[in-house]
């Protein structure tokens, strides 16, 4: 369960940048199944080269940045459809990072990695390293919440609200959308980077699928916590992240095969649906939602009437 947890806090990342196109910008974007194994293959193959792993990292996510602005001009400037755009740009990707790592598979054993000296400590797999991954988690959320309420976040958001308005006011939809398709790909690809570093190899297929998981992870977390605010939907994203590995643990735990993942992925996005227009959730939220002071004040009034 720990290895899980660990695992769901990673994912978060990736559901982050998930949720910067599917809830932000209202867009569909399918390029996370190639930039996740972009991040995985450059900073792989940067590291066996002898590039520090901090390093590494940061030209995954750099990497990521320019797998998204592709799919992002491909849409704005070659008025392809979103779907579409993201389609051809993972496809093109596999064969890139085919010519990356020069072969399906690019292990990391022996190699100095982010985790490496959590591993000789003896700290990973323990309360400490879910500590750290959770507040490394925590400066991925601050870092969104503070863009998204900056003038250049909150044209993003109203993009995604409301395109035809926004542009009355003179901002450009097409840069909005770019640049959230470069930020939401880059976070994609850092988690992608740490995922191969955390497991120790790097596999041209380990992405495929994943915009299932980002999609769980977001729906999930937003099905059982509030959306009201910025911050917690944000926060919500994490938990969901978390609480996803915990389900396909306890999925596996109980007889399920590995082979079935994608099956319980996509059954659980389906349940998280489905959940919110059932009426008896809707007054378990509800009732979770009303204040203690605002109960005790009905009582009161029922009283003296």
């Amino acid at each position: 369960m720990i290895t899980a947890v660990e695992l769901g806090l990673i994912y978060a990342i990736m559901a982050l940048g998930v949720y910067l196109t599917f809830r932000i910008l209202d867009f569909p974007d399918l390029t996370v199944d190639g930039s996740f194994t972009t991040g995985a293959s450059v900073a792989s193959v940067s590291i066996v080269s002898g590039v520090n792993p901090w390093l590494a990292t940061a030209l995954a996510f750099i990497a990521g940045l320019v797998a998204g602005t592709i799919t992002g001009l491909l849409h704005t400037k070659g008025k392809i459809d979103g779907l579409l755009a993201g389609i051809l740009t993972m496809i093109a990707l596999y064969s890139i990072n085919l010519r990356i790592m020069g072969k399906a598979n690019t292990p990391l054993l022996g190699e100095e990695t982010l985790f490496s000296p959590l591993r000789k400590a003896g700290l990973l797999g323990t309360g400490t390293s879910i500590a750290i991954l959770f507040v490394l988690c925590l400066v991925f959320v601050a870092a969104i919440v503070w863009f998204l309420h900056t003038e250049v976040g909150m044209a993003m958001r109203a993009t995604g609200d409301n395109q035809e308005m926004i542009r009355s006011f003179g901002v450009s939809t097409d840069t909005q959308k770019i640049l959230g398709l470069a930020l939401s790909n880059g976070l994609v690809a850092l988690s992608g980077a740490v995922i191969a570093q955390y497991q120790g190899f790097a596999d041209v297929g380990m992405g495929i699928g994943l915009i299932l998981i980002g999609l769980a992870s977001v729906i999930v977390g937003q099905a059982i916590f509030t959306q009201r605010y910025i911050w917690l939907a944000a926060l919500a994203v994490v938990f969901g992240a978390v609480i996803y590995r915990l389900v396909i643990q306890l999925a596996l735990s109980a007889g399920l095969e590995v082979n079935d993942m994608k099956l319980i992925s996509a059954v659980l996005v389906v349940v998280a649906l489905l959940l919110p227009k059932w009426k008896g959730f809707q007054k378990i939220v509800k009732t979770f939602k009303r204040s203690p002071a605002t109960v005790t004040g009905k009582e009161e009034v029922r009283t003296n009437a």
